[in-house]
């Protein structure tokens, strides 16, 4: 740990009276994985270490079977040195904690980020773009459900009862009342999230039954993927302590729309700190023309990120306020890519791609990484779309041995990702598809067991 960051935090922790410390690092499922250290040791022991196999284990506890070709075979440690930008409190804990987010380092001395870890993935694609002179500006919106508790996975979900101690049986988008059922959990999420400092902007209640929206404020692609990261976490806590589950399942419930993380983005100009997705005379730019077509050319090879698990491509359905093709089109709410209306220096694209259980570091390298290529290649996109998207054909694949595949098939995506991430990557999915494929499901035991 460098001593300036050693002394910064020293300083917030004796500020706050801190007693331990969580070390945070997102798996690449996009949870936390780590250790709890007490505070008077986190700078005496040279930094936490993790084992590097805590990245190819898979979403059920399990390990691929090409394991030994990924990770080091002496199950090396990775140093974890804090990013001190992410320091916040537990707002929940008992006693004063802290929790940091880490960067994963290896070499001989700590100085190179481990090639598998999300965070490193996403610092890889932020420095092409620094390279370039560009820094991308983005906004994530994550939508989410509450369901009552559920502690037999064999029963569906069901909304829970909101202060009327009824449950909601419509669709109530955008309703306020239907947002105050739940003020009390609301009121505990807005304080936790004010003590951890995260941006937290508008709360929306969404068309599914207690389906709910927050929006981030707009900054950088790394800061807005912690908070993502954060919310998540914070999310969980607080509706377990109002008795409640707090989903992030892209389609957790069968006769309701699925749950998106959509994300605003833009690039600024390093040097003028101008928005170079507009032109000069205020209109889309050639550049964004490029970015869109990156993205409509690479979005399908990176579906395995913005839909990651087996359940994630049930919300990849026609008319489910989902895209199914890479169509993009202004203020059209139909296709994958849309352009907002908005002033010449707010001009964004909006990708509506992703599911809520994309892991957040991922979701923002991969949509990046599209753009990137997109501008590196100077690809031309189709022309805007007027109509509805869900006219046309599909174009995104619908299952995960099917994203799996276009993944392995994309060198440009393995070139600029790192090899050996994109290896564990689809190992650890295909790992989990082929657990998923061997369970029978109550449709399978209903309609095909006495029936043919």
């Amino acid at each position: 740990m460098k001593a300036e960051d050693k002394e910064k935090l020293q300083a917030w922790f004796r500020d706050r009276r801190i007693t331990e410390v969580e070390c945070l690092v997102p798996d690449m499922t996009g949870n936390a994985r780590g250790k709890i250290v007490p505070a008077e040791r986190y700078f005496s022991e040279g930094g936490a270490r993790l084992p590097e196999g805590v990245f190819i284990q898979t979403v059920n506890g399990d390990w691929p079977d090409v394991y030994d070709a990924i990770v080091s075979p002496t199950e090396r440690d990775m140093v974890l040195l804090p990013d001190t930008d992410t320091v916040c409190v537990v707002p929940w804990s008992s006693d004063p904690s802290a929790q940091i987010i880490h960067d994963c380092y290896t070499g001989a001395d700590a100085d190179e980020l481990h090639p598998l870890a999300p965070r490193s993935v996403l610092r890889k694609v932020l420095a092409l773009y620094q390279a370039m002179g560009l820094r991308p500006v983005v906004a994530p919106e994550l939508e989410f459900f509450l369901v009552q508790k559920n502690t037999d996975p064999d029963f569906p979900l069901a909304p829970p009862a909101g202060r009327s101690g009824r449950p909601e049986t419509a669709r109530q988008s955008y309703s306020i009342d239907a947002v105050n059922e739940f003020d009390p959990l609301f009121d505990d999420m807005y304080d936790y999230c004010d003590a951890m400092g995260l941006d937290v902007d508008t709360l929306i209640h969404e068309s599914g039954a207690a389906q709910m929206e927050v929006n981030f404020l707009h900054s950088d692609a790394m800061s807005r993927a912690d908070q993502v990261f954060l919310f998540k976490r914070t999310m969980r806590e607080t509706a377990l302590r109002h008795n409640v589950y707090a989903t992030f399942m892209a389609k957790p419930m069968e006769n309701e729309p699925g749950s998106a993380m959509h994300l605003h983005q833009s690039l600024i100009d390093e040097r003028s700190g101008r928005n170079v997705f507009a032109g000069d005379d205020g209109k889309p730019s050639e550049l964004l023309m490029h970015y869109i077509a990156g993205l409509q050319k690479y979005v399908p090879a990176a579906m395995a990120f913005f839909a990651p698990n087996v359940n994630s491509y049930r919300r990849i359905a026609r008319d489910e306020s989902a895209p199914i093709n890479v169509h993009w089109g202004y203020d059209n709410r139909t296709a994958g890519l849309r352009i907002p209306f908005s002033e010449p220096d707010a001009t964004r694209v909006e990708s509506r791609f992703a599911g809520s259980d994309a892991n957040p570091y991922l979701m923002m390298a991969l949509t990046l990484a599209a753009g990137y290529l997109g501008i590196q290649e100077k690809l031309q996109p189709t022309e805007p779309l007027g109509t509805s998207a869900y006219d046309h054909p599909y174009q995104l694949p619908r299952s995960m041995e099917a994203s799996l595949k276009l993944l392995s098939e994309s060198e440009p995506l393995h070139r600029l990702l790192g090899e050996r991430f994109v290896q564990a990557y689809v190992a650890v999915k295909r790992a989990e598809y082929e657990i998923f494929f061997r369970v029978i499901s109550s449709w399978e035991r209903e309609f095909l067991l006495l029936n043919v």
